[in-house]
């Protein structure tokens, strides 16, 4: 099946082409680096990790540049707030931002311009476009005029000019700005004391933030490419007026041939904002949940749907991701050759558990890869996965001879590390998966303690003296005890 996603310009699933074979330019818009990274961009830069992963593993040859918004109102009024250098605030949470990602397994982007670095190119981008009669000078900086290339008006949000012209167009009264009509946008601000500024052809300032992208793809990529995408929240203003501005300058339509956007993240039912106190950045969250748990939960839905995060979300990406993971571990210590035998051929009809068995993972591997060339529909491909590891864990049990138990160890590694491992990103390493975990340093304090009142519970039991012996487990549960009785004896544990 030929891969289609969804394409917001188009408002329709469509064909995935590209302009040179088998190879994508994708450019995602990247953090204003004034604060650390919350799960917004959490959500976002994985579901720009997924398509990257699904691209790559089809065969295609992935050029991803991802930008950083060095200059900004926020990060003037961050380092004002703060009393430090914006210098040094952007270079912080440039290192936070890297920081989070990598711990989130977020493959790197190819490229990471800085805007700063791009301030000339935005100048002769905004000199042609008043050239060209798309932008105009004003006593504050320098504006697009949307009425200049109406037709490009709602490109990816619909919006219709008629109904925006008749309910507050005309020139704008009384907003401190000199632009002509309320719709236009800056390309350049002028000079305010005590901000940092560039010398232009209008006086000293710096560049809007709508032009900063524009500039910075166009570099990499010329005047069209494969692939823009960013959260659902950059359609209006910020994607609109990389269109306006990309398209009058170049000449070139469309500047981007698939336009993707991810959704929101909301938080037990409302949406993120420090007002309500339900803003958390990743590393605040990466306290209390495991970094691939909170991978899973983000992933194990369409990157275009929004997300309720809750107590409840976490526990159940939890107790999925572990059994993927324990799946894993068991079919590495399965292997038990460097040469497996060769599998029979899977056969879904087959009264052989091995032989219908390797034929119910091929199947799932088709599903999978069916899933993500669905418009990249991880949650479907996560499903897969798990069925998979149902699978797995029931033939690896179901009392293959050595040699067989071998080889399906062996194909079962080889599954997992592609769907769930290359594609998905939640598998560690074998050498790490195999990794015996380090004992809780509070075991050693409490074991001969421990050891002492089971044995005093195990002869309560065994002379029925279920008073005493509920006692001594009511004692361990205190001591955050967890005992696990079975036909060997009681084991326990730390909770």
């Amino acid at each position: 099946m030929p891969l289609r996603l969804h394409d917001t310009r188009r408002r329709d699933k469509v064909a995935f082409t590209t302009m040179q074979p088998g190879k994508v330019s994708m450019y995602v818009c990247g953090v204003t680096v004034y604060d650390r990274c919350h799960l917004g961009h959490a959500r976002c830069y994985l579901a720009f990790d997924l398509i990257h992963r699904w691209l790559e593993f089809s065969g295609f040859d992935v050029h991803y540049v991802q930008n950083f918004t060095d200059i900004d109102d926020k990060i003037i009024n961050r380092a004002n707030e703060i009393g430090g250098d914006w210098r040094a605030l952007v270079e912080e949470n440039i290192a936070a931002y890297y920081e989070d990602m990598d711990a989130l397994n977020i493959l790197r982007a190819d490229d990471y311009p800085r805007c700063t670095e791009y301030v000339d190119d935005m100048i002769r981008i905004t000199q042609d476009l008043i050239d060209k009669g798309n932008a105009y000078q004003a006593d504050d900086g320098v504006y697009f005029h949307i009425e200049s290339a109406p037709e490009k008006y709602g490109a990816l949000t619909g919006q219709n000019i008629e109904a925006v012209r008749s309910g507050a167009g005309g020139r704008v009264e009384g907003t401190g700005s000199s632009k002509r009509d309320h719709k236009d946008f800056a390309l350049w601000k002028a000079a305010k004391p005590g901000e940092p500024t560039w010398d232009s052809p209008w006086g000293p300032g710096r560049p809007g933030w709508h032009i900063e992208c524009t500039a910075m793809s166009m570099d990499y990529f010329g005047a069209q490419f494969d692939i823009h995408g960013g959260g659902h929240d950059l359609r209006f203003p910020h994607h609109e007026a990389e269109i306006f501005q990309g398209e009058c300058h170049t000449g070139c339509s469309p500047v981007v041939h698939h336009w993707l956007h991810n959704g929101f993240v909301n938080i037990d039912g409302e949406k993120m904002s420090k007002s309500l106190g339900n803003f958390w950045t990743i590393s605040e969250i990466l306290k209390s949940v495991d970094a691939m748990v909170l991978r899973f939960a983000l992933i194990n839905a369409h990157y275009r749907s929004p997300i309720d995060m809750n107590e409840a979300l976490l526990k159940d990406a939890e107790r999925n991701y572990n059994r993927v993971l324990e799946c894993y571990i068991s079919s590495l210590k399965s292997m038990t050759s460097k040469s497996p035998v060769s599998l029979p051929t899977p056969d879904i009809t087959s009264s052989q558990p091995l032989t219908k068995s390797l034929a119910m993972l091929e199947k799932m591997g088709e599903g999978f890869a069916k899933a993500m060339d669905d418009d990249f529909n991880s949650r479907e491909a996560v499903a897969k996965v798990l069925g998979a590891v149902r699978e797995i864990f029931k033939t690896l049990s179901s009392g293959l001879d050595e040699r067989d138990k071998d080889a399906f160890a062996h194909y079962s590694v080889e599954w997992l590390e592609e769907t769930a491992g290359l594609v998905l990103g939640i598998l560690p390493s074998r050498e790490f998966a195999l990794l015996e975990p380090e004992e809780d340093p509070r075991k050693e304090q409490i074991a001969s303690q421990v050891e002492g009142l089971l044995i005093e519970r195990t002869q309560a039991r065994d002379s029925k003296d279920w008073a005493k012996a509920d006692q001594i487990r009511d004692q361990l549960t205190k001591m955050g005890v967890v005992v696990v009785d079975s036909a060997d004896g009681p084991t326990w544990d730390l909770v």
